[in-house]
């Protein structure tokens, strides 16, 4: 087998040093450049272009037991990335490949052929949109108001931190499928306007401006039928308090206590649930796999069509990675947060 190798022989990647107490510091992470060995036979290296930073890398901070180990002090930190294949000792992966993979906070990647997945070539569309909208983000999307919501034509729909990355998608699906309604909550107004002016939004409301239980009933008069949750809090109270007879929650992220340093109190409006027969269920995407050719197909015809849009905040350089993070935990995205290697 030919073995192809490049001069560059070193990586520079993040490392967790300290379990973080509330929110992240700085001085929880160290940022290294470390030299990398020669490939083994099977082991291909790749230098990423792009990197993902998601909500659910605060969880992995923490010791916890969860349904995702966590990060290991002094190593590279992980999430979603793609990139180009620069040297390959594999019969499975040549050097050009774009290939995904899960060996991001690190500008060069390497390890066995298996790590990495040839990402799809669509014409027009960004190599970038492989890690949101037609990709792990987009299928949580679908599958959260699909399958754990089980969404019908003619349902009210409210998302909860709809300008995110999962939030955008969620409810241009849910107007795709013949939704009645759909609200979504964001921070501020332009984020507001955008949910209104782009992604098809009906009515939509800036939770920063307080009484979200109020400013949801003024929106959705008769009720909502499904609830997509990424924030928890006080939009899950909200939507307790304006669900319909059997109304139904995926409960997908609840990033308004990621970081709070005490387990948050529940929702004192419980009594909705009996009450009106409700169906309130949690998910992680990484179980519905199986799902991603279905949506794959579809997402990717809206994407073609026009039906289906996005927005991408990108901060440039691997050594901005944490500045990203910490930036999408506070809201500073629009739409996906990604680092430009």
């Amino acid at each position: 087998m030919t073995a192809h190798t490049e001069d560059t022989a070193t990586a520079h990647e993040w490392q967790l040093i300290a379990r973080p107490v509330g929110r992240p510091a700085p001085e929880d992470f160290r940022f290294v450049e470390r030299d990398l060995r020669p490939l083994a036979e099977g082991e291909v290296r790749v230098r990423n272009h792009y990197l993902s930073v998601d909500p659910y890398m605060r969880g992995r901070m923490d010791d916890a037991e969860s349904y995702i180990p966590p990060f290991e002090l002094y190593r590279a930190m992980e999430g979603g990335a793609i990139g180009e294949v620069v040297a390959s000792r594999s019969a499975d992966l040549a050097v050009g490949d774009t290939v995904l993979h899960n060996l991001a906070w690190r500008d060069v990647a390497q390890g066995p052929a298996s790590a990495f997945r040839r990402a799809p070539q669509a014409p027009g569309v960004p190599e970038s949109a492989y890690l949101h909208v037609l990709g792990m983000t987009g299928l949580t999307a679908y599958v959260g108001l699909l399958d754990i919501a089980g969404f019908k034509e003619g349902d009210t729909v409210f998302v909860s931190g709809a300008a995110g990355a999962v939030g955008g998608v969620v409810g241009q699906i849910a107007r795709l499928k013949g939704a009645a309604r759909v609200i979504g909550s964001a921070g501020g107004p332009a984020k507001v306007d955008l949910l209104t002016g782009k992604y098809g939004y009906d009515a939509a409301f800036d939770y920063k401006q307080g009484d979200v239980a109020g400013q949801l009933a003024k929106a959705a008069p008769d009720g909502i039928d499904v609830y997509f949750d990424n924030v928890g809090g006080e939009h899950l109270e909200a939507a307790l308090a304006s669900f319909n007879r059997d109304g139904r929650a995926a409960i997908c992220g609840m990033i308004s206590g990621y970081n709070s340093e005490h387990p948050q109190p529940a929702p004192h409006n419980l009594f909705e649930v009996i009450k009106k027969g409700l169906t309130l269920r949690g998910f992680t995407v990484g179980f519905h796999t199986h799902r991603m050719r279905d949506f794959a197909r579809e997402a990717g015809a809206w994407l073609a069509e026009g039906r289906l849009v996005y927005d991408e905040t990108v901060v440039d350089g691997v050594e901005n990675t944490l500045e990203a993070f910490l930036g999408m935990m506070d809201g500073a995205n629009t739409g996906k947060m990604l680092v430009r290697v």
